[in-house]
């Protein structure tokens, strides 16, 4: 299979060279302050105590500044549903870079732990040699208290060095329960332990005000490795023979200021005279200045998340679909969505701290208020959150009335956030595909289509849908007959072409009777032929730019990804968007 480079910069490109260029820039911050802390001069004397421990230590030091203020950047759902919603960003390339959010919140977190192994490594090596480099001369540079103090009372029993240990706990728990297992196996221990990043940043503040490692202050007065003649070196330090026949009692007395010293001396290229003792002083923590604005950021947005949303919605109907699927319907005072946007759900009876997204799969428009979600009941909280919603229904179908709401428990709604598929209906053609539940972010696209198409840039409209069994289709029959029978009306009917795929059937072929005649005829069995029909979408539409959609599983998804990347005759060029919440 050709490779387009056109389609593939387009698709994975831009986040290969982003990638690229993020990696660069950890590398080249850290390589420079490799070399300022092995040159500097300012880091002379404590270069010549802890050796290369301190370049790399410092230098790891850096790239986790840098990482750890990026990091929540992309978590900063509020801003990334501005830049997107307020056409803020024109570009659509720097749009679709605002999706790729959450491979770069992974990024971040993955180079923290890689520098945070180097960092720790390098402070163990410096611990050692704090003891066992002890000098007496330079009594504020030590961190040790004395000469072959024990390593392990400068990580337990200093504030750098204990919070130094909780946070590689802290940190290697979200690391391990950030795995796919884990999250697929059991998402609780997922959320709880990345929660943990509040206790990790201000143990990170903490860490940083030790001031263990210090600078000189007084390098004109002090050059790095002069002779000083007001302090007793004779034990170290050969005396040129002239100084000491001019001062052959020379001992512990200072050196006159109005006596110059011989030329000899001072013409000695392996010694420079100074005026005064080294001073040391500790940097100002950096890490303040790196982390406090995207900490304060994040925390002003939760805060406004949690203002915006602290008040409970109206639950409007609760309807049980087939294939263990709930329908919510609510309404919320000035609450206004997009196509293809999704809002978290938190219901404080099933968990007091656990919420959960789920994409819109209807929006509010200007002549009805209800929005709702449709979710799958797979775990352990929507399946309470199900038990609760029905607890007072025996019938799985029933539509339940508004003048129940008091019987249902209190629903929180934080959202909603923006999605890549809110792009749909900003391109001329666009393929939408889903795989079982996955249909919901093109539920609430055909919904708003459904009210009008008119006035939106999409004008041909590809939706396959793939199920397992036949009554997944019912989720949105009604919604697929509604509209395509409106298109019929308006004398579009090629606007949108619906083919839904059956994977498991055992011979039943139609999903109901004569009531969805529209779609029993484009109900196929089997899984879809994707390369016959990229080519032949391709060959209806020459030389445009089609914008795929997938929301399925994740074989579907790399094949369709494959596909995009791939070159054609006819001068089409896919731009390939997937679903993930940040």
């Amino acid at each position: 299979m050709a490779l387009s480079w056109r389609s593939w910069l387009a698709n994975e490109g831009s986040k290969h060279l982003f990638l690229f260029f993020w990696l660069s820039l950890n590398v080249w911050l850290f390589g420079k302050t490799f070399l300022l802390y092995n040159q500097g001069l300012q880091y002379y004397y404590l270069h010549q105590m802890l050796g290369l421990g301190l370049c790399v230590s410092r230098a790891s030091a850096s790239v986790l500044n840098l990482n750890c203020c990026l990091v929540l950047l992309p978590m900063c759902r509020v801003l990334l549903a501005f830049l997107r919603g307020s056409q803020k960003v024109a570009s659509k390339k720097t749009r679709r870079l605002l999706d790729k959010s959450k491979t770069f919140h992974v990024t971040c977190g993955v180079t923290i732990c890689i520098f945070s192994v180097l960092h720790v490594a390098a402070h163990l090596v410096n611990a050692l040699n704090f003891s066992e480099n002890y000098s007496e001369e330079f009594v504020t540079l030590n961190a040790a208290n004395y000469r072959g103090e024990d390593p392990r009372k400068l990580l337990f029993a200093t504030v750098p060095g204990l919070t130094g240990v909780i946070m590689v706990l802290v940190l290697f728990l979200m690391c391990t329960a950030s795995t796919y297992a884990i999250r697929v196996s059991n998402y609780d221990i997922f959320w709880y332990t990345h929660n943990l990043f509040f206790v990790f940043y201000m143990l990170l503040m903490l860490h940083v005000s030790g001031g263990v490692l210090k600078y000189q202050t007084n390098l004109e007065e002090h050059p790095p490795g002069c002779f000083n003649p007001n302090k007793t070196l004779r034990q170290n330090l050969t005396v040129p023979k002239a100084f000491e026949e001019l001062f052959p009692d020379y001992t512990t007395e200072p050196f006159p200021e109005d006596l110059p010293v011989p030329e000899p001396f001072v013409q000695n290229s392996f010694m420079r005279v100074c005026s005064e003792e080294p001073k040391f002083q500790s940097h100002f923590p950096e890490t303040w200045f790196w982390i406090s604005g995207p900490l304060c950021l994040y925390c002003v947005e939760r805060l406004y998340r949690y203002i915006r949303s602290n008040k409970p919605v109206t639950i409007t109907s609760v309807i049980s679909h087939p294939s263990n699927v709930l329908e919510v319907r609510m309404v919320k005072d000035d609450f206004e969505a997009r196509p293809g946007q999704y809002v978290i759900l938190h219901c404080p009876r099933v968990s007091a701290l656990e919420s959960h997204p789920f994409t819109l799969t209807m929006c509010p428009t200007d002549t009805k208020a209800t929005f709702g979600v449709h979710l799958k009941v797979v775990g352990d909280w929507t399946e309470r959150f199900r038990d609760l919603l029905l607890l007072h229904s025996n019938q799985d179908t029933e539509i339940l009335p508004i003048f129940q709401q008091r019987r249902y428990p209190k629903v929180y709604v934080d959202g909603p956030f923006g999605s890549p598929f809110e792009e749909s209906l900003n391109y001329e053609v666009s393929l939408c595909v889903a795989g079982g539940i996955g249909v919901t972010p093109f539920a609430s696209v055909l919904n708003t289509l459904l009210d009008g198409w008119k006035c939106y840039k999409l004008r041909r409209l590809y939706f396959i849908w793939v199920c397992r069994d036949i009554e997944s289709f019912h989720w949105f029959a009604d919604l697929l007959c509604m509209l395509h029978n409106k298109l019929w009306q308006e004398n579009r009917p090629d606007y949108i072409n619906i083919q839904l795929y059956l994977s498991q059937t055992d011979g039943i072929q139609k999903i109901i009777g004569e009531k969805y005649q529209a779609l029993n005829s484009r109900l196929l069995i089997g899984r879809p032929r994707w390369k016959l029909l990229f080519d032949d979408i391709a060959k209806c539409n020459r030389r445009k730019t089609i914008g795929v959609f997938c929301c399925g599983p994740n074989k579907i998804s790399k094949i369709l990804h494959k596909l995009s990347n791939s070159s054609n005759s006819y001068g089409t060029r896919f731009e390939y968007n997937k679903e993930s919440f940040s």
